[in-house]
């Protein structure tokens, strides 16, 4: 990794993984599951409750918070545990095309070979809010979905190498950028791209980013020459006006909702400004 090393020697120089699968569910039921490997890797991480796990022989509990990790061949299977007051819910991820240096082609590397980290505080924060992201992702079946589902996995991956990591130190005199500027932008305007119907926050964007809204701001108007709302803005406007001019017959207040304006004042004084006419005369001349 380029921003980390640590004792084992974790690095990398390309992340770009295949996305799988994600599966949620809750062990209730009195029938353990099948001993089992794959051939890809596979996450779990603990939402809630209590369990137990055998692994390659040796039996373990887990908890709330618990990420467990099983590389290609690791034999493993979720018990059944009646002594739980709350079962075990997990977040599964399955995917591939990892390689680390020093470490075999899909293999994803843990303190002293475990399979199981105990996560706490902030990362447990992060683990949660991209679990409950890619279980929402799922469930909508939008335009991009697999590449949102690989972001998030992607995420993932990082903040649990980052975790075993130790900064590297900055060499003096040298730029040293931790986030590829050109790929934040893609996807910010990929969202808008997406969800420009509906209310959007920057500091909302900011936070599923795990970036600050003056360092999305920044880059954004660097990159583009133009700031995030004002983009936004632009693509509001100019769906709106795909809208007038194919006909669309909803009034001018639902033709500002749908773009994403609960005000049709102030969109029809976006409007104006931007195209030197107000919607209602677009309408009329289409």
């Amino acid at each position: 990794m380029e921003d980390c090393k640590n004792a084992a020697g974790i690095e990398m120089d390309d992340l770009n993984p295949t996305f799988h699968f994600t599966w949620t569910g809750t062990r209730k039921s009195g029938k353990d599951e099948e001993y089992h490997s794959h051939d890809i890797l596979e996450m779990a991480f603990v939402l809630s409750g209590t369990g137990r796990y055998r692994a390659d022989d040796a039996t373990f509990s887990i908890k709330e918070g618990d990420l467990l990790i099983f590389n290609p061949g690791v034999k493993h299977q979720a018990l059944y545990c009646p002594e739980a007051e709350v079962h075990a819910t997990e977040f599964f991820v399955g995917f591939s095309d990892v390689q680390f240096k020093g470490f075999p082609a899909n293999y994803m590397p843990l303190p002293d070979g475990s399979l199981l980290l105990h996560t706490t505080g902030e990362l447990r924060r992060k683990l949660v809010r991209i679990c409950t992201s890619m279980q929402e992702e799922k469930a909508v079946y939008k335009q991009g979905r697999y590449f949102m589902m690989k972001a998030y996995l992607m995420q993932m991956i990082l903040l649990v190498l980052r975790e075993q990591c130790q900064p590297v130190e900055r060499t003096k005199g040298r730029a040293f950028e931790s986030v590829n500027k050109k790929y934040v932008v893609e996807q910010i305007i990929s969202y808008f791209e997406e969800h420009y119907s509906e209310k959007i926050s920057l500091d909302q964007i900011a936070e599923n980013m795990y970036l600050s809204p003056f360092y999305i701001s920044k880059i954004f108007k660097s990159e583009t020459g133009d700031t995030p709302i004002r983009h936004l803005i632009d693509i509001r406007l100019e769906k709106a006006m795909e809208l007038l001019e194919d006909g669309w017959p909803g009034s001018i207040q639902e033709v500002a909702a749908k773009v994403g304006y609960d005000d049709a004042y102030h969109f029809s004084k976006l409007f104006k400004k931007r195209y030197g006419m107000s919607p209602s005369q677009v309408r009329k001349n289409a």
